[in-house]
């Protein structure tokens, strides 16, 4: 195992229900009510990619003028959000992070977020190595353009890789990248199989890089 890339929203910080929070205030300014068959639709995406599914669901023209002010006003609602609350981490990811720090592997944040957000949840610093955020890859996550870069970044083989994710994009993106994967799914109507090179656990509480090699 070369490199551990970890995702951060619902898979690091317990952020999710804040941009439920974000989405339900959104899905009531579009005259509708937030379901969790959209929110099962856009876990782990970027905002380019969520908006317009979103504005679609709810019978809204998805007009560039119209994608962009919706983007623009959620990512400035979570900023407030993210501000004003004190994320925690989920079970099982300082014990991990810890141990892998120990052993002096390699890691990296990868996630769907933007830089804003990304900031935010690491002023207290981290072990990481690269930091990379939603808005600075051409293509994001399913595609494997994030992980990709990341492992390059790194200087490591993505194929010894293990991506830590909580979505159905963001496995698809590891796997795309040819990484291992370990699915930990955080949000309701999200049902992800095992298979190879691919753990599916409730919790990263217990999990080793013992685990994570394993996969490699």
């Amino acid at each position: 195992m070369d490199a551990v890339l970890w995702d951060m929203d619902g898979l690091m910080v317990d952020s999710e229900p804040l941009w439920t929070l974000a989405e339900q205030e959104l899905a009531r300014a579009l005259g509708g009510t937030w379901d969790a068959q959209i929110k099962a639709r856009i876990v782990g995406t970027r905002l380019d990619l969520a908006v317009p599914l979103i504005l679609a669901h709810y019978g809204v023209a998805a007009t560039p003028e119209r994608v962009a002010a919706t983007a623009d006003g959620l990512l400035a609602r979570m900023v407030e959000l993210y501000a004003r609350d004190d994320l925690q981490l989920l079970p099982g990811v300082g014990s991990l992070l810890a141990a892998l720090a120990d052993e002096r592997v390699p890691m990296a944040l990868v996630s769907s977020s933007y830089r804003v957000l990304v900031d935010a949840v690491l002023a207290g610093g981290g072990p990481f190595s690269v930091t990379l955020a939603g808005d600075e890859v051409e293509v994001g996550k399913p595609a494997p353009d994030p992980y990709l870069l990341a492992a390059s970044r790194l200087g490591v083989d993505a194929t010894r890789c293990v991506v830590l994710e909580d979505s159905p994009a963001g496995v698809a993106s590891g796997e795309a990248a040819g990484c291992a994967v370990v699915a930990v799914p955080s949000v309701a109507g999200v049902h992800l199989a095992p298979g190879p090179r691919r753990l599916v656990v409730p919790t990263l509480a217990g999990v080793t890089p013992a685990d994570l090699r394993a996969l490699v």
